[in-house]
């Protein structure tokens, strides 16, 4: 998921898929800490997606209180 369709997701799905991202990495580390994972990249992948997810939250809260984002 690019950032671009992450800003298309409402508050409340931004919140969901905020939530499902920290679980799968949870899931992906454990399956590390047991040597389960294979796919080494999914761990990447995941930080990237939540990292997407809290920027787009930050900038909606900066306009929300009429800071633009970037100043």
């Amino acid at each position: 998921m690019d950032i671009d369709e992450v800003r298309a997701l409402s508050d409340a799905e931004l919140e969901v898929e905020l939530a499902t991202a920290k679980r799968n990495l949870y899931d992906l580390r454990f399956q590390l800490a047991t040597r389960q994972l294979n796919d080494y990249m999914q761990i990447r992948k995941t930080r990237k997606h939540l990292a997407r997810i809290m920027t787009v939250q930050v900038e909606r809260q900066l306009v929300q209180t009429g800071m633009e984002a970037g100043r």
